[in-house]
């Protein structure tokens, strides 16, 4: 399995499903599933009886995972990118499709 596009601390901007068009930060990654956790995105709602753990019980709400396939890379200005592999002074380097320029991390 190659290696996935989007890391850990990426922009980015998700291309569908309920939070369609919507941004975030890339909070965790999955490579094995590729699989990403984005902050404020896809968040589910548990209701929890009151254990000890939690006396108060109530709703907790969690970010579930996106596929990589449904999100990209934002650009500067907001717009989402797809991403590149080049060698770059001998290093490989993640590169942005529609602006050129190296994506940093």
């Amino acid at each position: 399995m190659s290696a996935l596009k989007i890391k850990k601390g990426d922009k980015v901007v998700v291309l569908s499903g309920k939070d369609k068009g919507k941004t975030g930060e890339v909070t965790k990654s999955f490579p094995k599933d590729a699989k990403v956790i984005v902050s404020g995105i896809n968040v589910s709602t548990r209701h929890r009886k009151p254990s000890q753990a939690n006396p108060q019980g109530g709703l907790e709400r969690i970010e579930a995972p996106l596929h990589v396939s449904k999100v990209a890379i934002a650009t500067a200005d907001g717009k989402p990118t797809r991403v590149r592999f080049e060698v770059k002074d001998g290093k490989k380097v993640r590169v942005a499709v529609k602006t050129g320029e190296t994506i940093s991390g």
